[in-house]
């Protein structure tokens, strides 16, 4: 029944990457746990680290596609709650070294002993418990994005101003993070994880269980998103992003709807930046930068706005360019190359790879349709 429910929602699109999150949440375990290191076929465990960082990555693409493809609404801050999941994760992670750490202190993190610090602060209390750390993956962000939401979109903050207040909401934070008397690490910020639940984070086969755990989470992404987008509720988020005035209008309470899918799409990317450090082994202030969420933005626009899918195959594509041309002779020129993507996407590919493929596909369907009508009518 609940098999049947969720097929009926998704296209064929949507049955094609769930069926390759399948195919990928087979086939690498089995390169890299059972395909012997000297065969072709082995896939390494630093590449799995780096799949599961662009799994990562697609998630919060994916996210800020449901807020911004779908209501409209353009977030320039969802770098903060990635960021915020990430520090929850990260937290928990610190919480687990105990006095395998430089000074052996059995509770205080390293950086707090090397600054002097003589007891744990409040708000890292419950975090060597990973349920509660999960919670807080999820609350930290959410709460975050409920109260900005509440005071912006009753205040109907709209365009370009909502983006810039997200923007500088992600570079308060990133400065309040930097400052050593925060709590969270300063410049460093934390790093050095040991264990997660019980098992060695550097160990391959946690690697590899990191990697799934990613695929099930962007699947379950990618489900519950479709599920919202094709419900009466998403025709009214679609409604806000066409014509808000008129759906205000007709009595439908934007504010609440915006509220709503703004807060699940922030408690979205924490969910990405918990899983994404303990893959990538570090979380520090810069996950907060403004241009980190900028980048997001662009992933999302070269996929395919309004898409899903689009957005998670962006952020996967544009990451696989990045890690290739920030090496060796091109890397000083990356940021040109992003930027100058991003422009020739909006002037000659409005609706991203995805969306300009399904436009060139339908009309060729069009003219295939056109002229078998005509191939059809006897000659006169």
């Amino acid at each position: 029944m609940i098999t049947q429910a969720i097929l009926a929602r998704l296209d064929l699109r949507g049955r094609l990457f769930l069926g390759a999150i399948l195919a990928a949440l087979i086939l690498v375990p089995v390169l890299n746990l059972i395909v012997p290191a000297g065969s072709p076929l082995h896939v390494p465990t630093w590449l799995v680290s780096l799949l599961g960082k662009y799994l990562c990555y697609a998630i919060l693409a994916l996210a800020l596609d449901l807020v911004w493809g779908y209501c409209g609404i353009l977030s320039l801050g969802h770098g903060a709650f990635f960021a915020l999941g990430g520090y929850a994760m990260g937290m928990y992670l610190m919480r687990q070294i105990g006095t395998r750490g430089v000074y052996g202190h059995p509770v205080l993190p390293d950086f707090m002993v090397f600054l002097n610090w003589k007891e744990l602060p409040w708000f890292w209390y419950g975090f060597d418990m990973f349920p509660f750390a999960l919670l807080m993956v999820f609350l930290a962000p959410g709460i975050l994005a409920f109260v900005f939401g509440w005071f912006a979109f009753r205040s109907r903050v709209t365009g370009v101003y909502l983006s810039i207040i997200t923007q500088a909401l992600t570079y308060a934070l990133m400065l309040a993070f930097f400052r050593n008397d925060m709590g969270f690490g300063g410049n460093n910020g934390l790093t050095d994880f040991k264990d997660i639940v019980g098992f060695p984070v550097q160990a391959q086969g946690t690697r590899v269980a990191l990697f799934a755990l990613t695929l099930i989470a962007l699947a379950g992404s990618y489900i519950l998103a479709r599920a919202i987008v094709t419900s009466k509720a998403g025709k009214v988020l679609v409604a806000i992003r066409d014509a808000e005035s008129r759906t205000r209008f007709l009595g439908f309470r934007v504010e609440r709807y915006k509220l709503f899918v703004f807060t699940l799409s922030a408690m979205m990317a924490g969910l990405a930046g918990a899983l994404y450090v303990p893959q990538v082994g570090i979380i520090n202030p810069s996950e907060f930068a403004p241009g980190n969420s900028i980048e997001v933005v662009i992933w999302v626009a070269v996929g395919g706005r309004g898409t899903l899918v689009g957005a998670a195959i962006g952020a996967i594509l544009v990451n696989f360019a990045k890690t290739t041309f920030t090496t060796g002779a091109l890397a000083p020129y990356w940021l040109f190359a992003l930027g100058a993507l991003f422009v020739l996407t909006t002037l000659y590919m409005p609706k991203g790879v995805i969306g300009t493929y399904a436009e060139w596909r339908e009309k060729r369907r069009e003219k295939a349709s056109l002229a078998a009508h005509a191939a059809s009518k006897p000659a006169e």
